[in-house]
């Protein structure tokens, strides 16, 4: 955790010290200059990016395809389940009711609804790689989308990570994966603000008074890395990154979401870093959303996140009413921030999880596992949107038309991002060239 230490205070509730943690990811306790703010809607921040990012969303548990995106109200009502579909501002295009506000913005999204090729393994590797857990491998051995860009494209700033992971810790290790970097190696496993990377490093004689002027800050800044030099060579390359961060403010201002108009962040929706519903799983934290946004403009190329609890095994009906309008909220606010910023072509966004539910719905008002039919929701990136991709079959439970693949979607990802998955390779640890994938074509109707 860093934190920066300030003198003590006197508090209503006793005599403690302020601290900044970045960990938190919050910024709490720090204010920089309203100039700040002013450039952050500046002309020039509306510029498009001088590298392509993308924004991963992992929906962890497993979101519901026929109570979001592919309702099938011809079908019995032990199938069809509670939801109405209402219609897009796309013609021929429905969606849950709970998700008005996607409704209204379809133009801006693409669905795929007849997703496949996951296994029945509650984990994040597939939606951060492609590849699932084999040969007793997290994602079979094979790096993240995140750390594939970090070996092949490199940080756009010293100062920057290349890969964030946000997602919160949990105890089912496998929802917590914010993309690892297999067969890559720990310089390219995600920067995670809250993770080892920032432990016990500590930011000596810069105090709160003095971060109220910029110009001090990044003087204090100069002042620490120029203590940190002489160490600097001797750490390893994962501890590097961590110096780098720490000592630019690039990655503070990034991560201060007090820089951004009120009215922005409650266009997002504030939330918070606890699991939802106090289960194992992601946040209702929407923060993340407004966070990830201010990270690629930093110069991330990707982010990583965890949202929601969507292993409904039960109460199916009461809580994913909760769930969708949080998300609903948070995913519209990110791609309409995106488009008002110019950086829809630069920025792709993808939000699934690890499969599918059941068509038929459970004594506990629930749908269980269901690997054989899941779905994808996309935006930006450049992609072709409004429109819907493939189909299932009456009742939900396969793909029928157009059938689509995980490693398909990434593949057209990794093209987005300037990466050619049919001719690029990897050097595995044997120095073997490795493809990133094994279904390598994109998907022709998103480009």
């Amino acid at each position: 955790m860093l934190s920066i230490l300030g003198p003590r205070q006197q508090q209503c509730d006793g005599s403690r010290r302020q601290f900044l943690k970045i960990g938190g990811l919050a910024m709490g306790g720090l204010s920089l200059p309203q100039i700040l703010r002013a450039e952050s809607l500046s002309a020039e921040a509306r510029k498009p990016l001088k590298h392509k990012a993308i924004i991963m969303i992992f929906l962890s548990g497993g979101p519901s395809h026929q109570d979001m995106y592919d309702l099938k109200m011809q079908a019995p009502k032990e199938i069809r389940g509670e939801f109405k579909p209402i219609s897009t501002n796309v013609t021929g295009i429905q969606i849950c009711e709970h998700m008005p506000r996607l409704a209204k913005m379809m133009d801006k999204f693409a669905i795929i609804r007849s997703l496949y090729g996951s296994p029945d393994q509650h984990a994040s590797d597939i939606c951060m790689s492609g590849w699932p857990i084999g040969a007793g491998e997290r994602q079979s051995g094979h790096p993240s989308l995140g750390s594939a860009l970090s070996k092949l494209q490199g940080p756009v700033d010293r100062a920057v990570p290349p890969f964030v992971g946000l997602s919160i810790k949990s105890r089912h290790d496998p929802y917590s994966n914010p993309g690892f970097p297999g067969f890559l190696g720990r310089a390219h496993a995600p920067f995670q603000p809250t993770g080892e990377g920032m432990d016990n490093m500590r930011l000596q004689g810069v105090s709160l008074e003095r971060l109220g002027d910029r110009k001090v800050l990044l003087d204090g800044f100069d002042a620490f890395r120029q203590a940190a030099d002489a160490a600097y060579d001797g750490v390893d390359a994962f501890k590097q990154r961590a110096f780098n961060v720490l000592t630019s403010s690039k990655m503070i201002e990034a991560m201060d979401l007090d820089k951004e108009d009120p009215a922005l962040r409650d266009r997002y929706g504030r939330g918070a870093a606890s699991p939802a519903f106090g289960e194992d799983a992601g946040p209702h934290w929407m923060d993340q959303f407004l966070m990830a946004r201010r990270l690629v403009e930093a110069g991330v190329r990707c982010v990583t996140l965890s949202f929601g609890s969507w292993d409904r095994h039960g109460a199916n009906f009461s809580r994913l009413p909760v769930q969708l309008g949080k998300l609903d909220q948070g995913i519209t606010a990110l791609v309409q921030d995106l488009y008002d910023r110019g950086l829809q072509d630069d920025v792709s966004v993808i939000a699934w999880g690890e499969f599918g539910r059941t068509p038929r719905i459970n004594k506990s008002a629930g749908r269980d596992h269901w690997p054989q039919a899941s779905c994808a929701l996309l935006a930006g990136g450049g992609m072709r949107m409004g429109q819907v991709i493939g189909s299932t079959n009456r009742l939900g439970e396969v793909p029928k038309d157009r059938p689509v693949h995980y490693q398909n979607v990434f593949a057209t990802l990794y093209r987005q991002l300037g990466i050619n998955t049919l001719t690029t390779t990897i050097p595995d640890h044997a120095g073997r060239p490795t493809y990133l994938l094994d279904i390598r074509e994109p998907i022709d109707e998103l480009l």
